[in-house]
């Protein structure tokens, strides 16, 4: 959003911008958000977020709409965010996306997901000196210690 519209924006009464920003939300998603309207009843933080995160997913000019919205519902997925999953999926389909694509992009969430846990939890053994044995293989797997 160029720099003059939100001059413009934050010009008006919290509750005009807000209703504005909505209807910019709902033309480029076909829908508002969850959390967009349940932020209605608290306008100046409605449109600081709508600004803050237009300026990131819709303003993004280095990527396409469609590559944003897999990485979204990739993270929705990771995170287990059910309601951003479920939006994101249907805008996604909007945009063209295909179901193909989109399981890609929760399976690609998945390994991460799992890479993070196995990464997490075998640093948190070996800070508490429980992943290596004295003779340089792991106590739970057996598994040599690369060097």
């Amino acid at each position: 959003m160029e720099l003059k519209k939100i001059e413009k924006i934050l010009k008006k009464k919290p509750e005009q911008a807000a209703e504005e920003l909505l209807k910019e939300v709902e033309k480029a998603y076909g829908e508002v958000p969850y959390i967009l309207n349940f932020m209605k009843k608290s306008p100046e933080l409605l449109v600081t977020k709508i600004l803050y995160d237009n300026s990131i997913v819709r303003e993004f000019k280095r990527m396409d709409a469609k590559t944003i919205e897999l990485i979204s519902i990739g993270v929705s997925a990771a995170l287990r965010c059910d309601h951003c999953l479920k939006m994101h999926i249907r805008v996604a389909q909007r945009l063209g996306v295909t179901k193909e694509e989109i399981f890609d992009a929760i399976l690609i969430a998945g390994t991460l997901s799992n890479a993070a846990v196995l990464a997490e939890g075998t640093r948190a053994m070996d800070s508490e000196n429980l992943g290596l044995s004295d003779k340089g293989a792991c106590k739970v797997c057996g598994i040599p210690e690369e060097k």
